[in-house]
């Protein structure tokens, strides 16, 4: 068996919203996971800011609610601290939101509405130009077919000094890299079907609210999540090796 030799740390704001199909490729790389409740963490946080990776995970709240949830002050700081620091950082839909703020960007409510479902992303190359070349380690998730799960109403400016990786019909900030060792997504390439009935419970008022049906986003992920799990995969390593065998 192979002895941990890297660190993970994973900010999490709800339980359910865990790492998923990352697990395995950290394990099978060394890593040490270590999770930490952001909401009764006492921050600063040393081993969040040293770690090898950071990972930043979705939540039901906004950037903007840091008047109701102060640790999101705290929480933007420690990510910013690390982004200038140039170490490993991975955000997760509320995460990417929150990297987004760490690196100066207008986060704020989607003029167009919620986005909670399953759907493709898209290449930017639509609205860059046929000169953008999307990172080898990104293209598994925007084979043609493949759908992602999208659960978010809040959206983002892109980061002055990102690269935009991916858009939806919606909203044209999907994903971004920053330098070569960041990647935030507001998309969740995580998630597996099983795992998916917590969300479910755990979002039941917002789904209620939006008039959405849980079978319907049962039936889509029975569906969709298979080959989201398989492209999951060859993108995480494809993403990993990129930062740790450079």
């Amino acid at each position: 068996m192979q002895v941990p030799s890297r660190h993970a740390v994973v900010l999490t704001h709800v339980a359910f919203e865990d790492i998923g199909s990352l697990e395995a490729p950290l394990l099978q790389r060394g890593f040490r996971i270590e999770c930490v409740d952001v909401a009764t963490a006492d921050f600063p946080l040393p081993s969040a800011e040293s770690c090898d990776l950071l990972i930043v995970m979705g939540g039901p709240i906004g950037v903007y609610d840091q008047q109701e949830y102060p640790f999101l002050r705290d929480e933007i700081e420690c990510i910013r601290r690390r982004l200038q620091a140039r170490r490993p950082t991975l955000g997760i839909c509320l995460g990417a939101q929150l990297m987004a703020s760490a690196l100066g960007a207008r986060v704020y409510a989607g003029e167009r509405g919620a986005e909670i479902g399953w759907a493709p992303i898209h290449s930017p190359t639509s609205s860059l130009g046929s000169h953008y070349q999307t990172p080898e380690w990104f293209s598994p998730l925007l084979a043609p077919d493949l759908h992602l799960l999208h659960w978010h109403g809040d959206t983002f400016d892109l980061p002055e000094g990102a690269a935009r990786l991916a858009e939806t019909q919606l909203y044209c900030n999907q994903a971004f890299s920053y330098g070569d060792f960041a990647l935030a997504m507001q998309f969740h390439p995580e998630v597996t079907a099983s795992k998916l009935e917590r969300w479910y419970i755990g979002h039941s008022c917002e789904l209620r609210h939006a008039e959405i049906a849980v079978p319907r986003l049962r039936a889509d992920a029975h569906r969709y999540a298979p080959a989201l799990e398989a492209a999951a995969a060859k993108f995480w390593s494809l993403w990993l090796d990129s930062i740790y065998e450079q």
